[in-house]
């Protein structure tokens, strides 16, 4: 929210200094005719005021509702194109040297404008609600957060910001693909030793939240970061609910997704981990 109000600000700022270059009440006169300038009004209103925004700990990568991060997503990329076809027509007329002059003269705004709106597409990208937190039993996988609560053995799915549904967690499965089953994952089962020394958990997250009481009896061992793993990149996993006392929910897949990054494929693995304890 911080970073979006700031990039808000800074276009503010560097519009009103270019009216003020262009004669003020001219600049307002052109501005009543020009769809473009009424495009970035908006843009600039919902950038600095974010009507709707909260800062929430439970969704620490969704403070903003789902049609503002789109429209913010939507009038940073008209921006960031039309920045870069603004430069480019001025490039191709002016020519380089003409271009480079222009840049310094402007303390490099022909190359920050672009810049900016192309933080506030990554900024409102799609993604999960949290980080995978093992301890916490929070999962991410691509857009896809889980979250699994042990003593009343529920998962909760969540699409971005959209809660996708609640299931019993006795219900719930992970299938891999056909010839991606891995031979060693990141994150396996493990009962604990017979000494009776308490296993390791492994906290996959950065947000820091401590394991709970209930959760720090989990035999959730990490497997050494040499374990051979015969995954393709990008192989995608199911979460299937096999409800027998839901009629028309048997082996329905909740979501299907790809398996992108390292920290997809070691959640999908403690997922996978934890639904078969419950």
């Amino acid at each position: 929210m911080f970073a979006l109000r700031a990039i808000g600000l800074v276009l503010l700022a560097r519009w009103l200094y270019s009216m003020e270059q262009m004669n003020f009440l001219a600049a307002l006169q052109g501005m009543a005719s020009s769809p473009w300038a009424c495009i970035n009004l908006v843009f600039l209103f919902l950038l600095i005021v974010l009507p709707g925004a909260k800062a929430r700990i439970e969704r620490p990568f969704h403070p903003l509702p789902s049609w503002l991060r789109q429209a913010l997503r939507f009038f940073g990329l008209l921006g960031f194109l039309f920045a870069l076809w603004s430069v480019g027509v001025f490039v191709s007329v002016a020519g380089w040297r003409r271009a480079l002059s222009t840049v310094a003269a402007t303390n490099g705004w022909l190359v920050v404008a672009p810049a900016l709106y192309a933080a506030v597409v990554w900024i409102c990208r799609p993604r999960a609600l949290w980080r995978t937190n093992i301890a916490a039993r929070r999962f991410a996988i691509g857009r896809y957060a889980v979250s699994l609560d042990s003593a009343t053995r529920t998962t909760i799915v969540w699409l971005e910001s959209r809660k996708v549904g609640q299931y019993d967690a006795r219900e719930l499965s992970v299938r891999w693909p056909q010839g991606t089953q891995p031979v060693g994952s990141p994150v396996a089962a493990a009962a604990p030793q017979a000494s009776g020394a308490d296993p390791v958990i492994t906290d996959a997250s950065a947000d820091g939240a401590a394991p709970s009481p209930s959760t720090a009896s989990e035999p959730l061992v990490s497997a050494p970061a040499s374990a051979p793993v015969a995954m393709k990149w990008r192989a995608k996993i199911e979460l299937l609910w096999d409800s027998p006392a839901a009629a028309g929910h048997n082996r329905q897949t909740v979501f299907r997704v790809g398996l992108a990054t390292e920290g997809d494929r070691v959640a999908a693995h403690a997922l996978d981990a934890a639904l078969k304890q419950a």
